[in-house]
């Protein structure tokens, strides 16, 4: 039930960063291209969820992946303020 849950969180993961994607090709905005790979990064991390037990789901391995995605996040936002 677990690599259920974690699959169907990929996927969305996975059409949101498509989305984000496709609003870089419109508009050319870093902003977009940097949420797309976040949240392609973020499924990244669902898969190897759905893959690792849940006695070593609390490895720091597992969460280097969120961390960098939640950092691409907020490189992303900084960088389009300080353009204002």
């Amino acid at each position: 039930m677990r690599g259920l849950l974690h699959g169907a969180m990929a996927m969305g993961t996975l059409v949101i960063g498509l989305f984000f994607l496709r609003f870089y090709r419109e508009r050319r905005d870093p902003l977009f291209l940097l949420f797309g790979i976040a949240f392609w990064l973020l499924a990244v991390n669902h898969v190897a969820l759905a893959f690792v037990t849940a006695a070593a789901e609390g490895t720091v391995g597992v969460y280097v992946i969120r961390l960098l995605a939640f950092g691409l996040i907020i490189a992303a936002i900084v960088m389009k303020n300080r353009g204002r």
